[in-house]
C-alpha cells in the first residue's frame, strides 16, 4: 500500500521556491507548478519515510523562501540592478 501526500504553497515567488527545490525530488516525489502555485505530490510504502519526505521539503522550502525574500529586499536597495527578479 502506497501513503501518499500533498503540499501546495502559494505567494508572490512560488515558482523560484518550487523551482530550487526541484532538483532535490526523489523518485517518489513530483512536483508541478501551476499559476498560482505549486504543488508537490509525495509517495511512499512506510508512513516514516513519507514523514521524512515531508519534513526534509518542509525544511527546504524555508530556507527557498528565506532566500528569496532577502534578494527581493537587495534588489529593492539597489534600485534597479535587480528589479524583482527580472534578470532580461
Amino acid at each position: 500500500m502506497k501513503i501518499k501526500a500533498k503540499i501546495q504553497i502559494s505567494g508572490v515567488y512560488t515558482d523560484l521556491v518550487a523551482i530550487t527545490l526541484m532538483p532535490d525530488n526523489m523518485a517518489n516525489m513530483n512536483t508541478v507548478i501551476k499559476e498560482k502555485g505549486a504543488v508537490t505530490y509525495f509517495e511512499a510504502h512506510k508512513l516514516g519515510s513519507l514523514i521524512a519526505s515531508v519534513d526534509d521539503y518542509l525544511m527546504n522550502a524555508k530556507v527557498a523562501q528565506d532566500m528569496v525574500e532577502v534578494m527581493e529586499i537587495e534588489g529593492d536597495e539597489k534600485k534597479g540592478v535587480i528589479n524583482k527578479w527580472n534578470f532580461s
